[in-house]
């Protein structure tokens, strides 16, 4: 069986930085894809997260490029964390 990817969309109300971008980035709604391979545990299907991508600029940006950048998913937990602390 494939990989499949998986995505979301995140939000900041508050500028952020992520180890790995080149700057911060402004707030905004943010799509997230996520990489997954397929391992089995006994007779179940589960899978495991191979790769966390972010799409930049937010998705409300006028903008005729798109770049898709690695993250770290628990950098992308915790900048999500301190935004949701800061409101």
């Amino acid at each position: 069986m494939d990989g499949r990817s998986t995505e979301e969309v995140v939000r900041f109300t508050l500028p952020f930085y992520l180890p790995g971008l080149d700057k911060t980035q402004p707030p905004g709604d943010y799509l997230i894809s996520f990489d997954e391979e397929p391992i089995e545990a006994g007779s179940h299907l589960a899978w495991r997260r191979v790769a966390t991508f972010m799409y930049l600029p937010a998705i409300s940006t006028i903008s005729s490029i798109r770049q898709m950048v690695p993250i770290n998913p628990s950098s992308l937990q915790a900048a999500l964390a301190k935004d949701q602390k800061q409101i």
